[in-house]
């Protein structure tokens, strides 16, 4: 689904951040990227949806085969890729149902489909709201505006479920988060999984996958990746932390 060959990248004008990514991801795979603050983590998740602070020096993002390098943003989200942002822009007028509803419509636009039925969009609300134990007031709120830290995340993963990406980049989805918030949200994304689909998590702390299991945990250092394990290697890094790897 996604294989990355030799990323580098750099913020526009300045210094490199990515420095040789080489990152292959199937359907139906959860991958973690994990690593200390500094390390790309989040310029990689920018750089693969495409966001335009970000400049490609080298290397390839295919995305079902095709290079999408020079894909904007919006076609890269028409394509199936979908990033939770690590802070959440708010929207004052645009409510959260107003949102997803425009969201989702442009995306059948841009496949050639009509516009959702109301009925349609009205069964889907209901279902994935529920799952995240949305209440309908939630729904009317205008998009992040005076949410919490949780809300705010929750609401990234209704938007997600909502969409149904083939590929979700989840940006620090845990970050703020309480035990009960954390628990809700993990089940949004274990719902979401299938075989058609895929997940990248960037975390830093190893709680978020006592609640979602991950395939692979990939370790982030200075702009590249240094190691590659199973879930047990990110309970080794919540043991020793990162010296360990970088030392």
């Amino acid at each position: 689904m996604l294989k990355i060959n030799n990323l580098h990248a750099r913020i526009q004008d300045g210094a490199e951040i990515l420095k040789g990514i080489n990152l292959q991801i199937n359907p139906g795979e959860v991958h973690a990227i994990m690593g200390p603050n500094g390390a790309g983590k989040s310029t990689l998740a920018s750089v693969i949806a495409g966001k335009e602070e970000y400049e490609v020096t080298d290397g390839e993002i295919l995305f079902e085969g095709k290079d999408i390098i020079e894909d904007a943003p919006e076609e890269r989200a028409h394509e199936g890729i979908f990033l939770s942002f690590q802070y959440p822009v708010e929207i004052p007028g645009v409510t959260v149902t107003n949102f997803i509803k425009a969201a989702i419509n442009e995306n059948r636009k841009a496949k050639g489909l009509e516009a959702m039925p109301a009925k349609e969009m009205l069964a889907l609300v209901k279902e994935n709201s529920e799952k995240l134990n949305i209440k309908r007031d939630f729904l009317a709120r205008s998009l992040n505006e005076g949410f919490s830290g949780g809300e705010k995340k929750r609401n990234e993963i209704f938007q997600m479920m909502m969409l149904n990406p083939k590929l979700a980049i989840l940006d620090e989805t845990d970050s703020g988060l309480d035990i009960d918030a954390l628990r809700i949200v993990a089940d949004g994304v274990n719902s979401f999984r299938s075989e058609g689909n895929a997940v990248l998590l960037i975390t830093h702390y190893q709680r978020l996958l006592d609640y979602i299991q991950p395939d692979f945990v990939h370790v982030l250092a200075d702009g590249k990746i240094i190691k590659t394990g199973d879930k047990s290697l990110a309970l080794e890094l919540e043991e020793k932390g990162y010296d360990w790897l970088l030392n």
